[in-house]
């Protein structure tokens, strides 16, 4: 085969799709419940724009954006991460309508680009579920889209799902806490891999995040943030946990819970699921107060969550929760002799006309091959009908799950398949 799909990524097949839409549907409900708007943005941005909010020392910008020049001379990237786009966005687009109190909830199904060393439920094109709640320094919108998360793993039907809480403070305390990380660091500089060393002059919070065995030795016996908070963030992150608790929602506080982009603030999490292996989370996020200023627009707080689709349909597989077959939906229209040909196309017509999944054989083979086609394509019934049906103004409706076989009048055969009212003699005869 001359052309394969290119390393790192993956086609969804209809069969496969049929689990990308039931996820989509419960995602987009659950969004509808906590009222938050959809939000769509252009699959490629300024690359400034990922580099000022995802920040320099970042293997995102330095390792893996999808950068290029366009005919016009600008530099920019396929979408690396959702929430930089969505900020601009709603900059760019008012959405706060002249009031800066005022609680913007997003959310968007998109395409995210990464050059990064492909594994199980993670690929360089991997879609992600977004939610972002601007306007609030509320614990309780932090809360809110630790909840959305929680319900939408809970209706996806994954078990052991871990959430890990932490706070990595604001821009008063985190500095001191830099620093002192800094200045543990700085005798086992060492003991780390090369990228840790790179991280210890251009942010020493990476460090935290870096998932080799060794360096998360050396890491473990660091300071941690939670213990040098300043009284504000202390405060919010009380919160946060009362919150948790007042909605049942259990957690673990994960000192080393950091996220890998520069713009988090306070709250830090994610969700892990032990069952994909080492890279085990599904989805995580954090407060980022200071990142709308930055891009341009006023101080405004915000928090978000990314929840990576594929890592949760991995989960759902190995857990066993996954619906490998498709329901029965629909009915092919089996036809013999040309007459019940041209009558079956009309037929399918009316049907496709009123809601139904319905399809004919364009093979028009014979009627043993057409029910085997029917069952195979996971039709609830075949729809038979030949010279006599015709003649006799009947359609043979088969039951694909039972092999049960009726006659039906035409005039009964819409509310028979549908269960809605209405006379369709006329389309067969």
């Amino acid at each position: 085969m001359k052309y394969r799909r290119p390393p790192g990524t993956n086609d969804v097949t209809p069969q496969q799709a049929i689990q990308w839409q039931q996820m989509e549907a419960v995602f987009a409900d659950l969004c509808r419940r906590h009222c938050f708007g959809e939000l769509r943005t252009p699959i490629f941005e300024d690359t400034d724009l990922f580099i000022r909010s995802v920040g320099h020392g970042t293997d995102i910008v330095s390792k893996e954006m999808y950068t290029f020049e366009d005919r016009g001379g600008r530099s920019l990237t396929l979408r690396a991460e959702g929430t930089a786009p969505a900020v601009r966005a709603y900059l760019e687009n008012h959405l706060a309508q002249q009031d800066p109190q005022r609680l913007v909830k997003l959310y968007y199904v998109a395409p995210i680009f990464r050059y990064d060393r492909p594994q199980a439920g993670r690929y360089r094109q991997h879609t992600q579920f977004g939610l972002e709640a601007i306007g609030s320094d509320c614990p309780a919108v932090d809360v809110e889209i630790i909840q959305t998360a929680v319900e939408l793993y809970q209706a996806a039907g994954l078990r052991d799902v871990v959430l890990k809480l932490n706070s990595v403070g604001c821009p008063q305390c985190a500095p001191g806490y830099v620093q002192a990380l800094r200045d543990f660091m700085a005798d086992k500089l060492d003991q780390v891999c090369d990228d840790c060393r790179r991280r210890y002059d251009e942010n020493p919070l990476r460090m935290i995040d870096c998932k080799n065995a060794q360096c998360r030795i050396v890491v473990e016996q660091a300071p941690k943030m939670t213990d040098l908070l300043c009284e504000e963030c202390e405060d919010h992150f009380g919160h946060v946990r009362r919150y948790l608790e007042l909605l049942g929602i259990s957690y673990d506080l994960d000192p080393y819970i950091v996220r890998g982009l520069d713009y988090y603030t306070r709250t830090a999490f994610e969700f892990v699921a032990a069952s994909i292996g080492a890279q085990s989370s599904i989805g995580g996020g954090g407060r980022y107060d200071g990142l709308v200023k930055q891009i341009g627009g006023r101080s405004t707080p915000a928090v978000g969550i990314g929840i990576g689709v594929e890592r949760v349909l991995l989960v759902r597989e190995q857990q066993g929760v996954a619906q490998t077959e498709q329901p029965r939906d629909g009915c092919l229209v089996v036809t013999l002799g040309d007459a019940a040909w041209e009558a079956g196309l009309k037929l399918a017509t009316m049907l496709r006309g009123h809601g139904v999944r319905a399809d004919v054989d364009y093979r028009r083979r014979s009627m043993r091959a057409q029910l085997r086609h029917a069952d195979g394509e996971r039709f609830a019934r075949a729809l038979i009908i030949g010279d006599q049906e015709l003649e006799q103004g009947i359609v043979a409706v088969r039951d694909m799950e039972t092999g049960e076989q009726q006659e039906v009048t035409q005039d009964r055969l819409l509310q028979f398949v549908t269960g809605v009212p209405g006379q369709c003699e006329k389309q067969v005869d």
